[in-house]
């Protein structure tokens, strides 16, 4: 089951600022209205997985963007607002078990989102793909991408486009 990370970066590797303000990102220079890539992502997407901190986050958002089943990874979370009880799970436990779930309700492609999951998934060695998106801004302090690995996990970058100002970088494992 391939799990695949989307997700944009500060030039100094940062998700967010501190407080969680993502912001910056809405000033990319966009006078196309592009989504970069992200309806193509999305659409070959079965289910996505996040993090606490990342659906809060979301639910902040105008309207609520996913048409896929989102599962939010919490051990404190009990319910969802009762607008999205058909669109959003909670789950908790062993990442290696929660995959072998959705694997058998059939949800084989999965975008892993928010810092902390990511982060998670990599710990485990559970993530398959990442496309990041690297914005030319330097934040000097947030949310970073990446975290302490135990070892070595080696991607091999398939790919390099450039979008304006934004370099995406896509790479296997």
């Amino acid at each position: 089951m391939p799990n695949m990370a989307y997700i944009a970066t500060s030039l100094d590797g940062y998700i967010a600022r501190t407080n969680g303000d993502i912001s910056w990102l809405d000033e990319i220079p966009n006078p196309e209205n592009s989504d970069f890539g992200y309806s193509e992502f999305i659409s070959n997407i079965d289910a996505i997985i996040m993090g606490r901190h990342t659906f809060e986050k979301v639910l902040e958002f105008d309207h609520w963007p996913y048409e896929q089943l989102v599962f939010v990874l919490s051990n404190t979370l009990k319910k969802v607002p009762e607008y999205l009880i058909d669109e959003v799970e909670i789950v908790s436990g062993d990442l290696k078990t929660i995959l072998e779930d959705l694997e058998k309700r059939e949800l084989k492609n999965l975008y892993v989102d928010g810092g902390k999951t990511i982060q998670s998934f990599l710990k485990e060695d559970l993530i398959d793909e990442m496309i990041i998106t690297t914005v030319p801004i330097l934040l000097g302090d947030g949310i970073p991408l990446f975290g302490h690995l135990e070892r070595d996990l080696k991607f091999k970058c398939v790919k390099v486009e450039l979008l304006g100002d934004l370099v995406k970088h896509y790479m296997k494992g």
